[in-house]
């Protein structure tokens, strides 16, 4: 039987529906109207077998990969109800949020169901609001090490069920072997269980940290030079800080780092905000490998690290907000390439050690304008039985703003 008091649902609009622990019966009225209105409904299998037989719809299970294929499944039943089965609240870290991109928000209406976050703060009794949440549906464990710090609390929205003991490595890993780590399983159902036992862990779970006490690794740029493997193409601390600070990300900003050496600029980057997205460039083998280390121990491991010698390396790479070329300066077409790459508002900065590659950089600002910062650090060290000064390599840097 299709619900008589549900409002139509137009042709070209997608319904999400957000689907607890509790299944069908979890579901609001207004939820059981929509997918017994719908005449197509797509979900996973454990979501389309919550939907009782008696729902006439026709079912169809999401392909894998997903959005390749999205497109193509929507179009293909254009004029017709349709109906997406999503957990929890589809717009946190779910398909609602993918359905809006690929759509539109005005083809996408959505009926949220309390997200897991939301569940396991309330029985952990930590306000949301403050809580910061990560995702490891997709990404991999390291993403949890940018939130590692002491005292620290966060909520890991699980893969399945073997994710809290991969959450444990990490952070018993990290340092902090007195961490406690909750598993909340099946939140709002009714086999819901909260327990500190990681082996009893059920596909359906969030994870709970709490951090306790052990070393702490700075949230602003200017990380240790120890915190980064190197062979010695590294950007020293003092100038690095510098030059993101030139960069001046930005929440949800995307940088190309030109010559990424050990990787600590599109590292950093990405650590100064969740949504900050880099590619580094960087034409070694040895020096990619080592910078995809760093960018997991250092909790940014979705840094997107492209092979290759710019700027033919560059063809293809999304627009950017941001380019730092650290390597390369003069090499023929690169700093041309990377200015011309540059969205309108968009910030070029380059630093040079040598004379060859300042006088790119004098050339450049001659014809540029932009700002031109030399840095000179001297670092204490000892000197016998005293402390004296060792100079570092001066730093030319330049930024400019297209």
């Amino acid at each position: 039987m299709r619900a008589e008091n549900v409002a139509p649902i137009w042709p070209d609009l997608v319904t999400v529906v957000g689907v607890g622990a509790g299944g069908w019966s979890g579901l609001s009225r207004t939820g059981r109207g929509t997918v017994e209105a719908a005449d197509v409904l797509f979900g996973s299998a454990r979501q389309l077998a919550l939907v009782p037989a008696s729902v006439a719809a026709e079912r169809v299970t999401w392909p894998t990969p997903l959005l390749p294929a999205l497109p193509g499944l929507l179009d293909a039943h254009r004029g017709r109800r349709i109906c997406v089965l999503a957990s929890g609240d589809p717009m946190f870290h779910g398909i609602g949020a993918t359905l809006v991109r690929v759509l539109g928000a005005d083809r996408v209406r959505v009926e949220p169901h309390p997200s897991a976050a939301s569940l396991a703060a309330a029985r952990m009794g930590w306000p949301l609001a403050d809580t910061e949440v990560v995702s490891l549906v997709t990404a991999p464990v390291d993403a949890v090490r940018r939130l590692i710090n002491p005292g620290r609390r966060f909520l890991v929205l699980s893969r399945d069920a073997s994710t809290p003991a991969l959450v444990a490595g990490v952070l018993i890993g990290a340092g902090y072997d007195l961490g406690k780590i909750t598993v909340l399983s099946q939140l709002g159902g009714p086999d819901e269980c909260v327990t500190t036992d990681l082996a009893a862990a059920d596909p359906l779970n969030v994870v709970a940290v709490e951090c306790g006490d052990g070393p702490a690794t700075a949230v602003v740029p200017g990380l240790p030079d120890s915190a980064y493997e190197t062979d010695g193409q590294l950007t020293k601390r003092e100038v690095r800080a510098v030059t993101l600070a030139a960069l001046a990300p930005t929440p949800g900003a995307l940088l190309w780092d030109v010559g990424g050496g050990s990787g600590s600029i599109g590292i950093e980057w990405m650590r100064s905000h969740p949504a900050c997205r880099a590619y580094t460039i960087e034409s070694s083998p040895a020096r990619c490998a080592t910078i995809r280390t760093n960018a997991a121990l250092l909790g940014v491991p979705g840094l997107s690290v492209v092979e290759g010698r710019a700027p033919g390396a560059l063809t293809g790479l999304p627009i950017p907000d941001a380019v730092f070329i650290g390597g390369g300066l003069t090499a023929e077409g690169v700093l041309d390439a990377c200015l011309a790459a540059l969205r309108p508002g968009g910030r070029l900065v380059a630093n040079a050690v040598t004379v060859e590659s300042e006088a790119v950089v004098a050339a450049a600002y001659a014809k540029l304008g932009g700002e031109l910062t030399r840095l000179t650090v001297s670092r204490g060290s000892p000197v016998g039985g005293f402390t004296g000064w060792r100079t570092m390599m001066p730093v030319t840097i330049w930024s400019v703003t297209t």
